[in-house]
């Protein structure tokens, strides 16, 4: 009989009630598995009064060590001015472009600023600075651990911290640094009364525009004394200091401007909120624009605009690498000085980009004969799309007269010179029109003008008019590539896919975040920056390999050298995809809207051009973006108001009924990359279409209107076409080249008369068209 039956079922029970009660008797031995014995081993080391004691043996550890610390470090010399050094900025070959200015700083006693003024800083950033004992254990809690988990730090300091860190440490990453700044912004609060740690810390606060100090900034921003400040200038400051360059009203992107509006009535708010600001005052306080800033000595010409982009490249890589935790913190850090940058800039590709601008555009531009010649701007940047250098950047006239880098700013339209990515996203895509044909650079669109876009036989309420509102009937792709038509390139991107077609704009390098995937777009109707769409371009020169324009070589601070990411990285596209594209954008050089200023260009000396103008609504910017094999170079004229700074027309520029791609733009091209190529290499690309083939037949146009959105033919489009008072549009494909021989024979020499591109001929411009996109 085994133990269970001798025991029995009443014996079972009478043992349970035992075992509750605590009774006398004893359970009869059983014996555990090992499972149950490890488990209790467990728990015999993993006791709630050993957990608890170990936490408050820790804590305890935690306070003698912090006790420790706060007797052994005390309030330093205020060294931030003695240890603040010029920055210096060098050209790719080693040479000296600029050094920064001195520090533009004076000191005002916290009674000039009025009250009002000083309440600002605290609704913005401290709220509690009057109650609270210098320091924000949780906001420092996280930063010492986000410190040590390599994230760097996270807001959450108070006034008190940040003056610390301005005036008695620096702008490092470190545990060390973290714990100093808690020792000494607690010891800081109890020797030091509220108003010298405020006034220490907004006269030690860097504001943007080399301005340190509330004095200085006053002067940057509104050209007035801090005791003059108003609440509302004063709430303008107090937001700045969250990202100064960022939220600088003059070269702010709208994005930037809504967060610093944002910003500043957060700050007018608090002070509502805290009884520090009557709410009628509030209520009638309008957002005071600050005035054009006045830049540095020795950053005129474009030393400015190099250094300011450089600033700004080398900031977003701290920030993206962990060193500094936000853009204000980059910032600072790279302010504090100390830092050696080697631009990717070659000097004299440099001088020859500034060169071109100058001959072939300003020393045209006569303000005081045509008040309209004051409004135009230019911009452009040069890359080499084999190793995403930078090499020559044009910002404007002179950073001292006019602030605006030209060359990074993304508020215009690109116009047409978006048309390649379309064709990009179609044969990445293998895409097909409408009844099912794949589209290649031989597909039949219809040219008309004012077509209704058609979508899976439904119109889509979009219909583009043409430059200077021409019907061209069936086309090739690659012709409307070269005339650039709307009409097709609309269609097209329907029959993409717009989501598509935003998707590989973004591979290609653009800015997607806000672009809306809707037809419209296929006219440029986004915003890029000559730099933006230069980094697009080269990515098809390279082949459909991703290239990011890279401005900054290297930076080094003391013993620590930034790691700069590679400009070149993967296949953004496929490389028959983005070879195809330079194929048909040859045919734009050849024979289309480039061909007076590029193709029949006296320096070209046989140089195979890929390229494409854009000309945007109402005239407002006009473009040309070109490469060949080894350099990109992407230049914008862009309309803006000499005073106010809005977007206006460019018509009537220079003498010239309307201002296009094919004009200024592609002079200044041609110029500077004819000036500075070196050889006349020849595009290596794997594809059997566009262009660059050799011609088999040539359609002959008609004005009237077609009705069928696409179709495809059986031959290539030509590699050139005669000028447009031979040729007519067809209205059926073309015939068979093996029954049919060709029909011209294209011209072969600069002397023969080149086709007028509708608005891009410099030497005969032509009647202002409607606005349209070209």
């Amino acid at each position: 009989m085994n133990e269970a039956e001798r025991i029995g079922p009443m014996g079972r029970a009478e043992e349970r009630r035992a075992r509750q009660r605590g009774g006398r008797r004893a359970a009869p031995k059983r014996r555990r598995s090992s499972g149950a014995a490890g488990k209790s081993g467990i728990r015999r080391l993993f006791t709630w009064k050993k957990i608890l004691g170990t936490f408050f043996g820790l804590c305890l550890l935690g306070m003698g060590a912090f006790i420790v610390l706060y007797m052994m470090i005390g309030i330093p010399e205020g060294n931030a001015d003695a240890k603040r050094q010029s920055n210096i900025y060098k050209y790719s070959d080693g040479a000296i472009m600029a050094r920064d200015g001195k520090v533009n700083r004076e000191v005002v006693d916290l009674s000039r600023v009025p009250k009002g003024v000083r309440l600002t800083f605290v609704a913005a950033e401290n709220k509690t600075f009057y109650k609270d004992a210098g320091v924000d254990l949780k906001g420092t809690a996280r930063g010492l651990f986000n410190t040590l988990s390599g994230r760097g730090a996270q807001g959450g300091s108070t006034i008190t911290q940040q003056y610390v860190k301005n005036y008695y440490l620096t702008q490092e990453q470190t545990v060390s640094r973290k714990l100093k700044e808690l020792v000494i912004s607690l010891k800081l609060d109890r020797e030091k009364s509220k108003d010298y740690i405020l006034a220490g810390y907004i006269n030690t606060s860097y504001y943007g525009r080399n301005a340190y100090g509330i004095q200085a900034a006053a002067q940057a921003y509104y050209r007035t004394d801090a005791e003059k400040l108003t609440v509302a200038q004063g709430a303008y400051l107090a937001a700045l200091l969250q990202a100064p360059s960022q939220y600088d009203w003059a070269v702010a992107s709208p994005a930037g401007k809504k967060l610093v509006k944002a910003r500043w009535n957060y700050v007018l708010d608090n002070m509502v909120d805290e009884g520090w600001l009557s709410q009628s005052e509030r209520a009638g306080m309008k957002f005071p624009v600050p005035k054009e800033p006045r830049p540095a000595p020795g950053m005129e010409g474009q030393k400015g605009y190099l250094v300011n982009a450089a600033n700004t490249a080398l900031e977003k890589r701290l920030v993206a690498e962990g060193t500094a935790s936000d853009a204000k913190e980059a910032e600072a850090m790279v302010n504090a000085g100390g830092w050696t940058v080697t631009l990717n800039i070659d000097k004299k590709k440099q001088a020859a980009l500034e060169k071109s601008v100058k001959q072939q555009l300003t020393s045209k531009l006569d303000p005081e004969k045509r008040k309209v010649d004051g409004d135009v701007q230019a911009g452009a940047a040069s890359v080499n799309p084999k190793t995403g250098a930078v090499v020559a950047m044009y910002g404007g006239v002179d950073y001292f007269k006019h602030y605006m880098n030209n060359a990074t700013r993304a508020d215009y339209q690109p116009a047409s010179t978006f048309k390649p990515v379309i064709l990009a996203a179609a044969l990445d895509e293998q895409a097909k029109t409408q009844d099912g044909k794949p589209i290649t650079a031989n597909t039949i669109y219809d040219g008309t003008s004012k077509r209704q876009v058609v979508d899976d036989g439904t119109k889509v309420g979009f219909a583009p008019e043409n430059e200077d509102d021409e019907n061209y009937g069936k086309i090739t792709v690659q012709t409307a590539m070269n005339k650039s038509v709307n009409s097709v390139f609309a269609q097209m991107g329907v029959d993409v896919g717009m989501t598509d077609v935003v998707d590989v704009a973004g591979k290609l390098g653009m800015d997607t975040k806000d672009m809306e995937a809707v037809p419209a777009q296929t006219l440029g109707s986004m915003g890029a920056s000559p730099l933006q769409m230069a980094g697009v371009y080269a990515t098809l020169a390279n082949h459909g390999k991703k290239v990011t324009p890279a401005l900054v070589k290297s930076a080094e601070h003391l013993n620590k050298t930034v790691t700069m990411p590679d400009p070149v990285g993967d296949q953004a596209v496929s490389r028959e995809a983005a070879d195809s594209v330079t194929s048909v954008l040859t045919g734009v050089v050849d024979d289309g809207t480039a061909q007076r200023s590029v193709r029949y260009n006296p320096e070209r000396d046989g140089q195979q051009v890929a390229g494409k103008t854009g000309t945007s609504d109402n005239n407002k910017s006009a473009w040309f973006t070109g490469y060949t094999p080894n350099l990109v170079t992407s230049v914008g004229l862009f309309g803006e108001d000499a005073k106010t700074h809005a977007q206006v027309p460019m018509y009537k520029a220079a003498g010239k009924d309307r201002i296009n791609g094919g004009d200024f733009p592609a002079l200044i091209w041609a110029e500077y990359t004819f000036g500075v190529m070196g050889d006349t290499s020849k595009f290596d690309l794997d594809t059997q279409q566009g262009a660059a083939v050799q011609p088999t037949w040539t359609p002959t146009p008609t004005r009237e209107p077609t009705q069928e959105p696409s179709q495809e033919p059986t031959t290539e489009e030509p590699s050139s076409s005669p000028p447009p008072t031979t040729e007519e549009p067809s209205t059926s494909p073309p015939p068979s080249p093996s029954t049919t021989p060709p029909t011209f024979t294209p011209p072969t020499s600069p002397g023969t008369t080149p086709p007028n591109d509708g608005g891009g001929d410099p030497f005969d411009p032509v009647k202002p068209g409607n606005g349209q996109d070209q």
